[in-house]
């Protein structure tokens, strides 16, 4: 098996590795311990020390930051806890007019604004734009996932992740 050093994974997540490299890569069998590289690669990217669980986006991730599990912002702002729809908690720009919707689809087909609406969040520190969703008009802001985080440490990684009992704030 082909193992990859942390500076062929970060230069992969830079997107600087010619193609031929990067296809073989992406299709050979994976390192084990190429998670950990990328969260390392993805770590040292940060400005920031709390731990990366898991990525969610590009910059966008699940952390510990103390006794807590957050959602974080690559410019290390908190969305609170990852069991939340962090989505509540962003800057939402929505889409729902026809000169709205024309700034991003200047020549083509438009959709009707009666039927569906595009929304943006947004990192409220940064500005990054973490997702895009197209919706019906008043349909709920969609909670993507909320990753079983113990049972993904120690069933596919083989490496228990110390469990995190705190109650989502506001919860009884």
């Amino acid at each position: 098996m082909t193992s990859y050093s942390k500076e062929v994974i970060a230069d992969l997540v830079a997107g600087t590795l010619p193609w031929p490299q990067t296809r073989r890569i992406m299709s050979a069998y994976k390192d084990d311990d190429r998670f950990f590289k990328y969260v390392a690669v993805l770590q040292d990217r940060v400005g920031w020390k709390d731990p990366i669980l898991l990525p969610v986006g590009d910059h966008l991730f699940i952390c510990q930051s103390g006794d807590e599990r957050v959602t974080k912002c690559e410019c290390g702002h908190s969305f609170g806890d990852y069991r939340r729809n962090w989505k509540l908690k962003a800057a939402i720009i929505v889409r729902d007019t026809e000169e709205s919707l024309r700034e991003i689809y200047p020549n083509s087909d438009l959709p009707d604004p009666d039927w569906m609406e595009i929304r943006e969040f947004i990192c409220p520190e940064c500005g990054t734009l973490h997702e895009v969703e197209a919706a019906a008009p008043g349909y709920p802001i969609v909670h993507d996932f909320e990753p079983d985080l113990e049972g993904f440490y120690r069933d596919w990684l083989g490496k228990p992740l110390e469990s995190s009992t705190r109650a989502i704030p506001g919860e009884v």
